[in-house]
């Protein structure tokens, strides 16, 4: 019984928590699931020995001595150094790891892309990422990626991880499934997903072509915001983080796995699927979120507040109040603001910000910023509302206004992104992005004509 149609050799354990059966709620927290019955023990952690013959192994996601570990303690039909042998370095030519940053390419700029085209050719998760820029390094644990991914075909007993950093995926099309160790999420437009550092799974294409964004996250895990004086609801409320409950494969067929250690890759072949998880228990999880359940705050009286009001995730750095990473995400809300410039104004900032659009029209950039594009805006570089957006702003009669049908986010980052060569030289780049503020007009003649 599953609300998924998996096939008749994956188990899975079914759920009631009154939500979406097959996940459980809440984000951060100490869960337990098991597949099969008594499958996971009580009472401690490595019993001397575990039910059904299974191997009891942690997966950590932190340092020990961290005040509140990120860990979950697996009961696996086969110990993780079961899943693999001897490695193979392996060549992914377009995702990309910092540093990363090309002589011949300019990342000083403003930069805006059309939507990358869907490939006619066949592309999995591995194969149909491409890196858009990097930031930071990968080496010492600090700062990111994004890219783009475009995805044609399922991964067929091949599996994927990453020792580099936790990914974030924010679909624009398609509709994927995230086979993991510790379940399974699907994942659509209007939804995101976290996979964490270490974790095995394995992406199949359930409606495609499928393409979206990601981001690699080198740092510490995302969290929530602090809310500071919002309080406690509103934003992204926790209970809507949703976590897979367990289920494995046991399947003995050849496979590989691919893992991503420090910007490079390797390939391992075994004889069967390492999915194996059969109950597990911790908070060290994958998690979906469906970003139409973020509740946005906002001006009621005048003047527009900072985007940060807009955080649905954010990766603490070493610099307090300082991210590695923020989320940020724009989606339908009311503007009510009295004698105020409603859109985000101009400004320039130390935060290099990655945007890219869901669905819908962006309010700052009423024409060219559509629906899979993307654009960049790095540190200390000026940026704002184009010449449309503004006139329209400063001349509209100032009543309550939904902003509907848009949804766009935000990847922004303390570090400076450096564009890959095939950013800057094979994606869809809009060579004329920079000439949208070029007839902003003066208007200052000298006479006070605010009323």
């Amino acid at each position: 019984m599953t609300s998924h149609s998996l096939p008749a050799w994956m188990i899975r354990a079914v759920t009631s928590n009154g939500v979406h059966a097959g996940y459980m709620p809440g984000f951060g927290n100490d869960f337990e699931t098991e597949a099969l019955p008594g499958a996971l023990p009580q009472g401690q952690n490595s019993p001397q020995k575990c039910a059904y013959g299974l191997y009891a192994e942690q997966l950590s996601g932190s340092a020990f001595t961290k005040p509140h570990p990120e860990r979950t303690w697996c009961y696996r039909i086969r110990p993780s150094v079961k899943h693999t042998t001897r490695f193979e370095k392996i060549d992914v030519p377009l995702w990309k790891s910092a540093p990363h940053v090309l002589p011949d390419v300019i990342s000083l700029g403003q930069y805006r892309w059309d939507p990358i085209p869907h490939a006619q050719e066949d592309l999995t998760w591995i194969t149909g990422m491409r890196t858009v820029t990097t930031a930071g390094d990968v080496n010492t644990q600090t700062g990111m990626a994004s890219h783009i991914y475009l995805v044609t075909r399922s991964m067929e007993d091949e599996y994927f991880y990453s020792a580099d950093g936790e990914i974030l995926v924010v679909p624009q099309e398609g509709r994927l499934r995230f086979c993991t160790e510790l379940g399974i999420i699907d994942l659509e437009p209007k939804e995101i997903a976290i996979l964490p550092r270490g974790l095995v799974y394995r992406v199949e294409v359930l409606e495609g072509p499928a393409r979206g964004f990601v981001c690699e996250n080198y740092g510490v895990p995302f969290t929530l915001p602090n809310r500071g004086p919002i309080g406690a609801n509103c934003m992204a409320n926790p209970r809507d983080f949703k976590t897979p409950v367990a289920a494995f494969e046991d399947r003995e067929v050849p496979s590989s796995v691919v893992l991503k250690w420090c910007g490079q890759f390797h390939r391992t072949r075994i004889g069967h699927s390492p999915l194996d998880v059969v109950a597990w228990h911790g908070n060290y999880a994958p998690w979906k979120y469906d970003l139409r359940t973020y509740s946005p705050v906002g001006a009621i009286l005048f003047d527009h507040p900072d985007p940060s009001i807009f955080t649905v995730l954010t990766a603490p750095s070493g610099l307090e109040g300082t991210a590695n990473i923020d989320f940020v995400l724009f989606r339908e809300r009311w503007l009510v603001a009295e004698h105020s410039f409603r859109p985000p104004w101009y400004h320039k900032n130390v935060m290099s910000e990655l945007m890219g659009n869901i669905y819908g029209v962006y309010d700052a950039k009423p024409k060219g910023f559509v629906p899979g594009g993307m654009s960049l805006h790095n540190c200390m570089l000026p940026h704002g509302p184009d010449r449309n957006a503004f006139e329209g702003a400063s001349n509209a009669a100032l009543k309550p206004e939904k902003l509907n049908e848009t949804m766009s986010f935000m990847f922004e980052t303390r570090f400076p992104q450096h564009l890959t060569e095939w950013a800057a030289k094979a994606a869809p780049l809009q060579d004329d992005y920079i000439d949208c503020w070029e007839s902003l007009s003066k208007k200052f003649d000298g006479t006070p004509d605010v009323k």
